[in-house]
Order: C-alpha cells, then structure tokens, then sequence
C-alpha cells in the first residue's frame, strides 16, 4: 500500500546524505525523507574515526572546490559531527534511522525502497551508503571462534595487549599509533614503504617506527589466520607465523555490489556502477553520491559536490514536468 509518494528518497546518512538533504531543501524540494541503517546520522565518522581525529577537506592531495550550498572546513571528528548537527538543524526533511535498506526497486513510473520497516515510494532516489559501513574481507577464512579479537576498528582493545594491525592506509596507521600507549603494537603493510596515507600520518609512523614505540613489517603479506588457544595465529607468506592476542583488519571498504546488483544498477567490468555525468544510474531517477563512485574511495568534498550535482539535476527534471 502506497500510503505516501515522496519526492526523494536519500539512503545513508553520512556526508553525501546529508548534504543532498540539505540542497534538496534549499531548493525547495518538498516530500524528502532521509534513510539511514543507524541511530544517528555520520555512522562512519562516529564508529572508524577516532577521537580528535583529523577531518581535512583536501584527501589524498585532491583539491577539491565546492559547488554547491553546503561548506566544509578542515577539522576534527568532533568538529564534524558538531558542523553536520548544525546544517541539518531546522530543515525540513523526514528522517528514519535505525532501517536497513534492502534494495531499490522498479515500480512503474516509481522506485520502491525496500526496507526492514516496510516498502517506501519515491520518484527520486539517491544511494549514498559509502564503503566502510561493509569493511573488506580477507581472502582467506577467518576462524569464527576468533570473533571477538580480529576486529575492523580499535575500540574492543583493553590494553596489555599483543596487537596486529594490517592495512598501509591512514585508517591502519592512525589506529596503530593510537594503541601503542597501552599495547605491544605491530603494523603490517603489502608496500615496501608507506605511500597511502596522508603526510602528517607518514611522518607519524616512520616517528614511531624510528622510536621503537611499534614494529613495522614492510612488503609483508597476510595468508591465514588460525585460532591457538583462544589467540590469532597469523599466517604471512614468507613461511613465518606470529601469535597475537589481537588483530585488526583496516583494509578499507568495499562497493556494496549485491545492493547494487539487486537493485538493477549495470555494473562495469570491474564491479563498479555505471553512472551519467550527473551521477544517475542505469535505472532512471536511481542516483549514488559518495565514495562508492569510485573505486578506491573519495573524500567528504567530493560526496557534498555529487550531492549538488544531483539535487540540481531532479529539480530541473521536477520544474520542466510542471511547464
């Protein structure tokens, strides 16, 4: 039962989320409603960034200059989660945490949300569901009685701890020098050097390295890991193994493909969506925003502009249906 057609449908609460909210607002946009799996908006930055952590408009060196009506401005993670607060108080716009979206179907001239809270329409939808809400997977097995200490952020750590850390991003060097105030700590990368992460995480960790504070295994490559005793026996393809009371997977996110496959959106040779310029899928009115665009991840910057992008292309759409 069709009970309300909204406008436009937003999935995902973080950056790209919430500035389509606020721009489809802007332009007077009516029957908005935002969808978002968690209890708050910013789910990522609240649960994979640490405390203080940087929140710097330019990533990887990428300068990006904004388009639309929602600023930005480098920071940290409080100060980011205080910004989007702030640009999301008093507007206009339904919000439904705490539902998980299934998929976004085809329905004659609409789009049916499927949802854990039941089926939504719209004439309009956005998926902007980022990648670190689904972390990578391993390609080998992980023992399910070892559940509880190989983890994908640093926040179950008790400290006196044997930890592993495995990933050469900033995520990975941000949450290995974090722990190293209470934990033996141990950070392994595929590269010979560091290259991923932004400088001031560079100079950090070679720091940290040069001080004896963690060990660093260079060009070193994970192959298994093994419960012994209630502990991660971790396999590397040198022929080496190493016990640890604790290991932690930062290796980035991941498109969410089954989604995206269930909602009828063509993929490309290399599993990533097909888009147009203006960022709408191969399912008319189905548009993504944020950093599963692109293969390796974007920045908040970027997420904010396709938020733009989109906005301003559905109110052309909606302004020349009514002439």
């Amino acid at each position: 039962m069709r009970n309300k057609i909204y406008d436009l449908i937003i999935i995902g609460g973080g950056p790209g989320g919430i500035a389509s909210a606020v721009e489809a607002n802007i332009f007077k946009m009516k029957n908005v409603l935002l969808i978002e799996k968690g209890e708050n908006h910013s789910q990522t930055i609240r649960m994979y960034y640490k405390d203080s952590k940087r929140v710097d408009r330019v990533w990887k060196k990428q300068e990006v200059e904004l388009l639309g009506n929602v600023d930005f401005f480098d920071g940290t993670k409080e100060s980011t989660l205080d910004h989007f607060d702030s640009i999301l108080s008093n507007k206009l716009i339904d919000f439904q945490y705490n539902t998980e979206v299934d998929s976004v179907q085809k329905e004659g001239d609409l789009l049916k949300v499927v949802s854990s809270k039941g089926n939504f329409y719209t004439k309009n939808a956005i998926v902007a569901i980022g990648k670190m809400g689904k972390p990578n997977k391993p390609p080998y097995p992980l023992p399910r009685t070892l559940k509880k200490i190989i983890n994908h952020n640093p926040y179950e750590c008790k400290g006196g701890e044997k930890i592993l850390v495995i990933g050469g991003g900033d995520s990975a060097v941000e949450y290995a020098c974090q722990l190293t105030t209470e934990n033996d700590v141990t950070i392994s990368h595929r590269d010979p050097s560091f290259s991923y992460p932004n400088e001031i995480n560079i100079e950090m960790i070679n720091r940290y390295e040069k001080e004896g504070r963690l060990k660093v295994l260079h060009a070193s490559n994970t192959i298994g890991i093994e419960d012994e005793n209630g502990k991660a026996k971790v396999l590397f393809e040198d022929g080496t193994n190493e016990v640890y009371d604790r290991v932690i997977l930062a290796i980035g996110g991941t498109t969410p493909v089954g989604f995206m496959q269930k909602s009828g959106i063509e993929m490309d040779e290399n599993q990533m969506p097909v888009y147009d310029e203006n960022f709408q899928t191969t399912v008319p009115n189905l548009y993504i925003a944020g950093d599963i665009v692109f293969k390796h991840g974007g920045s908040i910057a970027m997420a904010i502009n396709h938020a733009y992008t989109i906005i301003k292309q559905i109110k052309g759409k909606i302004n020349q249906e009514i002439t």
